[in-house]
């Protein structure tokens, strides 16, 4: 079974290697690892190319992140796709073999773990410990959502269900996965280990104005998968990162 990875980069010179580090260094035996390029202006693919284990280099305008992560998947071979962006990196060189175990044993679908918030320059300092805890039939209307960094997904799930609807602004992967696990009912499992290091400061969290209208599409994600929320959702959601970051 091959395990696809995206990353999408834009001038990620200044982090790439670690992500790629990261990759390169997976026991694992049959990885590929896809670069979907932005058309960057500084050495992001000079980086890139020093690194042999990369499978594929896609570099051309795109529409933001999420248009970039879709082409990525459109160009996948493997089994499972997982998406790791240009400025996180694998906690251990054994996360893609334990991914791969899992969704083997389990038979699941999809599977997601647990992640660290590190700080942008020094990525020894944990920020934020982002722990997913169990899914239950509930947790999206008690305003769950799992990291979408540790989210792996079989390919034929993304072949029936669709990609990341780019309407969706930021909310996108919330909307990908709300439509996976809640309106498609797709089989989980989780992994309880930190396999991500994610540096601080992300798009949906950087201004109350962003928060707001991450806020607004995340309504829009339930409205368009004909889904009724929980009557505490959109106020929970918020809550639960609070908690989840202990």
């Amino acid at each position: 079974m091959k395990i696809s990875i995206i990353t999408s980069t834009y001038n990620s010179a200044g982090t790439i290697r670690n992500t790629l580090d990261s990759i390169a260094s997976q026991t694992f035996p049959d990885v590929e690892h896809i670069i979907v390029d932005g058309l960057s202006v500084d050495n992001t693919l000079d980086v890139v190319a020093q690194y042999p284990h990369v499978s594929q280099v896609i570099s051309e305008k795109d529409k933001g992140i999420y248009d970039a992560m879709n082409k990525g998947i459109m160009h996948a071979t493997g089994d499972i796709i997982g998406i790791l962006n240009s400025d996180d990196f694998y906690t251990y060189s054994e996360v893609i073999e334990d991914i791969h175990g899992l969704i083997i044993t389990s038979g699941a679908d999809y599977v997601y773990a647990d992640l660290n918030y590190v700080d942008k320059l020094d990525t020894s300092r944990i920020v934020r410990k982002w722990r997913s805890g169990m899914f239950t039939a509930s947790s999206f209307r008690n305003g769950w959502m799992p990291p979408h960094p540790t989210f792996f997904v079989r390919k034929d799930i993304y072949d029936r269900y669709g990609r990341f609807n780019l309407d969706m602004g930021t909310a996108a992967d919330y909307e990908l996965m709300l439509r996976f696990i809640v309106r498609h009912q797709c089989r989980g499992a989780y992994l309880p280990k930190i396999i991500i290091n994610m540096r601080t400061g992300g798009a949906s969290n950087h201004s109350i104005s962003a928060r707001w209208k991450a806020h607004k599409m995340d309504r829009k994600a339930w409205q368009i998968n004909h889904l009724t929320p929980g009557p505490f959702t959109f106020l929970l959601k918020p809550m639960r990162k609070t908690w989840q970051y202990l």
